[in-house]
């Protein structure tokens, strides 16, 4: 029987301390329990319903290369992976990861009637009620075989536990190595016998219309018992792997690497020499837990807090390890597949993980933060990873797969996550290089040249327009060359991106830079039409696009219409306002915005698929998706904090206050963007700008909880102590920062790094606004 599986699929239920007290006999009698630990208060099956590919995870470590868990759906990369309302388990495959999937294995038992459709009819129902998920492990029930299979990992190496039947049937293992399974097909799979109890086998995750070249998996596997024969399948390319007469218990090591089988056989030997499962579980408890654990929240209920850790553990979810342990890593950004080799420190290990990665688009506000204060050492891995690709391929990437570009969305979106990782101090050599880098995508030619998935060209970004004009027409005259050609919004985009990158030039002293990019970042005024108020699209001509609504989805907008994405100016709210007549003008526009929102839940939908019906897409404000995801915190911008207490906590209780696997982000979670928005938003801490600027602001707004203590890189503790939050009290009335009263709405990075603590008192009554 494994560590947890007597543990419901809930998590461990809060213990509390229980204090009996009797006055008059003065006898104190106390019953003291365990305090709960945060890994358990994680429900991995939140919004499940509705999840992608690489949503779920479960029997996985923190950004591990394994992501190992259940797939009930298996054709794309949309409703695809573990879904919950699907009663199917059609395999445990090790890769949930960006454009990447493989390694669907399936314990199964079998005798001569069903010999030979095994291959095709393999699939077993399972009970939720008998399942078991928490992070690094997960439990399910074969109910076709009768085969319980506990799921665990490190790393790069999954740990499989089969307990099988006692029964006439023979006991096996299927390894699907070919066919779709998610976002991309796996072609050419191979599996080869090397002792009585190992194997080898490598396949091909074919190329997709976003990731364009194919990459190569390699895997080990090791079995605690003896094979009996390896059989494989003419019409599937797929193999069973029969065991020898009484396995009952049957325990399988896979270990995976994207460069060769030696590698892979490396990463078993390097994480995994021992066949204590419950080891390995408690390992990755405590890995996990090790990270959350550097916050922590007092007060609220069970449910809130069940849920503010479920989402600090999906801001660590979604992207991928894809370097061996010796730092051997694929690159394919050239003409042919090469394999790279990481840098090492003086004791010859790796100086930094290599990773697979959706785009850092909406990262300004959810992941830099997040990351930057809390997560720094990942941070600073992921900038060392995207400017490992630069070396490579010569351009920073704004999410890269299978150790190649995608190109994925549009403008260039790792430019304010380097930059944010700099001003905190995080990146601190080779300034000038990283600035030559990031300015490359920035010009001519560079990524933000290209449109979203434009492999091969780089005409669809409009960038010479913007570069001419001022302003990325819609449509772009050249026709369709990728996705998202929306100008409007690349407008917007690129002039923000443009004024991070002049932050840098101006830390560098690189005056003519500065100049010249702080001048380019005032391009979004180009497309806001004063005489209605709104962003709006220009033709090529100059002219403003006719019938023109700013609740039409999509139309110059990417992923948003026009109402949502007129508030995307992070670097300039002031001057936004002046266009608009004024900050209380601007305020009014705003929560009258919010408040239509309000009726809709503030969302389009419960679902990134619903964006785009009738009822949903004219919604104003969006929090299902990153477009306008800061819009709450524009009110301190216009001097309006009461407003951005308000709002963000309306939105923090709507959108992200379930726990339900029917619900939870309310559109595309992509990855930890609005797992770690919801984090943010429920310790009262903001970017507006990304923290991009000299010495990063972060502003207020109302925690969640009535006491939050941050552990910092340095040692040093961030406290923020807000009684009466979690009991309903809203607006902060006043602020002392250590003991000291505190008139601004924002705190400096220097400040927060120096320790600190904050007092917000608490009131549930709106302040009066002077």
């Amino acid at each position: 029987m494994s560590l947890f599986s007597k543990i419901p699929y809930y998590g461990i239920y809060i213990a509390l301390a229980v204090v009996l007290s009797s006055c008059e006999s003065k006898v104190e009698t106390k019953t003291t329990v365990k305090a709960v630990e945060p890994v358990d208060l994680v429900f991995p099956q939140l919004d499940t319903e509705n999840s992608r590919w690489f949503f779920f995870s479960s029997a996985s470590r923190p950004l591990g290369m394994v992501n190992l868990s259940p797939d009930t759906e298996v054709d794309g990369a949309w409703g695809s992976g573990y879904r919950y309302k699907v009663d199917t388990v059609q395999g445990f495959s090790h890769i949930h990861a960006w454009q990447l999937s493989g390694l669907s294995v399936m314990p199964v038992t079998v005798d001569e009637s069903s010999a030979k459709s095994i291959y095709t009819d393999f699939k077993s129902k399972f009970s939720h009620d008998k399942e078991k998920i928490s992070p690094g492990y997960h439990y399910v029930e074969l109910e076709k075989y009768d085969i319980n299979v506990e799921l665990t990992s490190t790393t790069r190496v999954g740990l499989h536990k089969y307990s099988f039947p006692k029964k006439e049937k023979r006991s096996a293992i299927l390894f699907n190595l070919n066919g779709m399974l998610g976002p991309n097909e796996n072609t050419n799979g191979i599996l080869e016998q090397i002792d009585g109890k190992s194997l080898k086998g490598e396949l091909t995750i074919a190329e997709t219309s976003r990731r364009p070249k194919p990459t190569k998996l390699f895997f080990a596997i090791d079995l605690n018992s003896e094979i009996a024969s390896i059989e494989k399948d003419d019409n599937t390319g797929n193999y069973l792997v029969f065991l020898k007469e009484g396995a009952d218990e049957v325990l399988m090591k896979a270990g995976i690497s994207y460069t060769s089988f030696e590698n892979a056989r490396g990463n078993i030997d390097a994480e995994l020499q021992h066949w204590d499962f419950d080891k390995v579980v408690t390992d990755s408890k405590k890995q996990w837990n090790g990270l959350l654990n550097r916050i922590k929240v007092e007060g609220g209920t069970e449910m809130a807090q069940k849920r503010f850790y479920t989402d600090l553990w999906h801001g660590l979810q979604g992207r991928r390890i894809i370097s061996d342990v010796n730092g051997a890593y694929p690159d394919n950004t050239g003409e042919s597949f090469r394999v790279g080799q990481l840098p090492l420190n003086e004791n010859g290990k790796p100086k930094f993980n290599h990773y697979n990665s959706d785009s850092f688009w909406g990262a300004q506000w959810t992941l830099n933060t997040l990351w930057g204060l809390v997560y720094p050492d990942v941070m600073q891995e992921f900038v060392h990873s995207m400017l490992q690709y630069y070396e490579d391929g010569g351009m920073v990437p704004r999410g890269p797969s299978g150790g190649n570009y995608t190109y994925v969305m549009t403008g260039a979106s790792s430019t304010p996550f380097i930059v944010s990782a700099i001003q905190r101090g995080l990146i601190t050599e080779d300034l000038n290089h990283i600035y030559e880098a990031l300015k490359k995508n920035h010009m001519s030619n560079g990524i933000m040249a290209k449109a979203g998935y434009e492999h091969n060209t780089a005409i669809g970004g409009g960038l010479e327009y913007y570069l001419k004009n001022g302003y990325v027409p819609h449509p772009i005259p050249e026709g369709k060359f990728g996705g998202h050609q929306d100008g409007a919004s690349m407008t917007m985009e690129y002039a923000y991106q443009d004024w991070t990158l002049a932050q840098l030039a101006k830390k560098l002293r690189r005056t003519e830079d500065y100049d010249y990019f702080l001048e380019r970042s005032q391009n979004y005024k180009n497309v806001f039409d004063t005489s209605i108020g709104w962003m709006r699209p220009k033709n090529v001509a100059g002219k403003w696009q006719e019938n023109y609504s700013p609740y039409e989805h999509e139309n110059g907008f990417i992923e948003s219409n026009g109402a949502q994405s007129t508030w995307f100016v992070p670097h300039d709210q002031e001057g936004l306002a002046e266009l608009m007549g004024g900050k209380p003008e601007a305020v009014e526009k705003l929560n009258e915005q919010f408040k239509t929102a309000e009726k809709l839940g503030f969302t389009a939908g419960n679902s990134h698929s619903q964006e785009l019906h009738p009822e949903y897409r004219n919604i104003p404000i969006n929090y299902g998706n990153q477009p306008s995801i800061q819009t709450a915190f524009i009110f301190n911008k216009l001097d309006r904090p009461d407003l951005t207490q308000y709002w963000s906590r309306q939105v923090a209780n709507t959108v992200f206050g379930g726990l339900s696997p029917a619900t939870g982000y309310n559109g595309d979670e992509d990855q930890g963007l609005m797992g770690s928005l919801a984090v943010l938003m429920k310790i009262g801490l903001f970017q507006m700008n990304g923290g991009t600027e000299e010495n990063p602001k972060y502003e207020f707004g109302s925690p969640s909880f009535d006491k939050v203590s941050i552990s910092l890189q340095n040692g040093k503790s961030l406290i923020i102590n807000s009684p009466g939050a979690s009991s309903g009290d809203i607006y902060v009335k006043s602020i002392k920062l250590n003991d000291s009263p505190y008139e601004k709405y924002h705190i400096t990075h220097d400040l927060i790094t120096s320790g600190v603590t904050l007092n917000f008192e608490m009131i549930a009554d709106e302040p009066v606004v002077e």
